[in-house]
């Protein structure tokens, strides 16, 4: 049984039935997806999500199928990490990771919102999916729609992470590279869904594929004992995802599902070389000036992003910030990261960790309470971003071993690290 009663758009409210439908017709606003939430209290407790399989769909009944889900099925349930390490160094006492770079099947947090995306997708009986991608989605469409037998075209940047095309192509999709940025391969993308009966999961499938990413701030808060954290930094793309996994905690608050209310401030991490949604915030607006994406942050560089007014908005009633980082301070998040915690994050987590850094130095950061930082895709993706490629070559000999010993730094270094 679902409980979406309908769509509704996000701008002037019109209200429209459960379709394929890229945008409200009467004013081109994005829609959202309505539940019918008394019904859901009624259904939903502690108990019920506790006992079904730790995946997303551990909380189905606020997910936007009609039916049981048929894709994804082994998705979500990553952990939430104590950063005692990352924390010390940044002067956070409570300090958590929440770490999608270890989801299931393509090491991104957007295997949760293509499990729903094409769970629907099915339901409608589509046969071919797509999408429009900074990397992560394409390899997350691609592989959960081989394994949904579906046919799937994934379009990207010509000039994509080598090792994201080959995390794309692997699975057997209709991979093509446009020449422009993100936002001219979504523009193109809105021109296929209005010729084609194709279900692109981020245009047409949008309005039902954003609602995975409300998972990600379920789990955080079932994790923390059912109450949603003081702050949660995310970085930003499209704008989703932080504005989802807020509107998650919100969602259990409603249902009486958390200990206490939601008071968390939500922060918003960029790269600096495209940093619309931050710098809209730092103005302290919610009108965003689009720009010409240029960084190494390649999930991240959408110049003209499709929530980013919704982000700004969120960020600033919830008293939060955003902040950007260079190409330099991304490379140093993913290695304090790496060093620290012993995970390897891909370019857009060390956005996140080094905006967490400038945040804690800035002092908006609650020192002794909980702070989540969302990791959202693995390192093994982004390798070309680090030149880790030199180490030293020596004889098999113990003489050789300790001569290498005595000329490098290593005990200083691993005695820093370790206070």
């Amino acid at each position: 049984m679902g409980y979406v009663t309908g769509l509704r758009c996000r701008e002037c409210g019109t209200r429209f039935p459960k379709q394929l439908r890229a945008f409200c017709d009467e004013c081109f606003g994005p829609l959202e997806v309505d539940y019918d939430y008394e019904a859901i209290a009624g259904a939903l407790t502690h108990d019920l999500i506790q006992s079904r399989p730790k995946t997303l769909w551990r909380y189905r009944e606020l997910l936007p199928i009609d039916g049981e889900p048929t894709v994804g099925l082994h998705t979500g349930g990553t952990p939430l990490v104590k950063a005692g390490r990352l924390g010390r160094a940044l002067g956070l006492n409570q300090l958590y990771i929440k770490n999608d770079a270890v989801n299931f099947p393509t090491l991104s947090f957007k295997d949760r919102v293509v499990a729903v995306a094409l769970s629907k997708a099915r339901e409608f009986g589509l046969e071919i999916v797509g999408c429009a991608s900074t990397g992560n989605l394409a390899n997350s469409v691609a592989a959960n729609a081989s394994a949904a037998g579906l046919t799937s075209f994934v379009l990207i940047p010509a000039n994509l992470e080598q090792t994201k095309v080959i995390g794309t192509l692997v699975y057997g999709t209709r991979l093509i590279g446009v020449n422009g940025t993100y936002d001219d391969v979504n523009r193109l993308c809105s021109e296929i869904s209005g010729r084609y009966n194709w279900g692109l999961v981020n245009v047409n499938l949008r309005h039902f594929y954003g609602e995975g990413s409300k998972t990600f701030g379920y789990e955080i808060a079932e994790a923390l004992g059912w109450r949603a954290p003081a702050a949660i930094v995310v970085p930003m793309a499209g704008g989703s995802l932080i504005t989802k996994s807020y509107k998650g905690f919100k969602e259990l608050e409603q249902l009486g599902l958390l200990e206490d209310d939601v008071k968390t401030q939500v922060f918003g991490a960029q790269a600096e070389g495209c940093n619309p949604i931050a710098a809209a915030v730092k103005r302290k607006s919610t009108d965003l000036i689009p720009v010409k994406p240029n960084t190494i942050a390649k999930s991240l560089a959408i110049g003209d992003p499709a929530d980013g007014y919704f982000a700004a908005r969120t960020i600033l009633k919830t008293g939060g910030w955003a902040d950007d980082a260079t190409d330099e301070e991304i490379i140093e998040g993913i290695n304090l990261l790496a060093s620290t915690e012993g995970i390897f994050a891909e370019t857009a987590g060390g956005v996140t960790v080094a905006v967490t850094k400038k945040l804690a130095e800035q002092k908006r950061l609650p020192k002794d309470e909980p702070v989540v930082i969302a990791i959202t895709g693995n390192g093994l993706k982004t390798t070309e971003a680090l030149d880790l490629t030199l180490f030293n070559v020596i004889e098999p000999k113990l003489s050789a071993f300790e001569e290498l010993l005595d000329e490098r730094d290593w005990r200083e270094q691993a005695a820093a690290l370790a206070s």
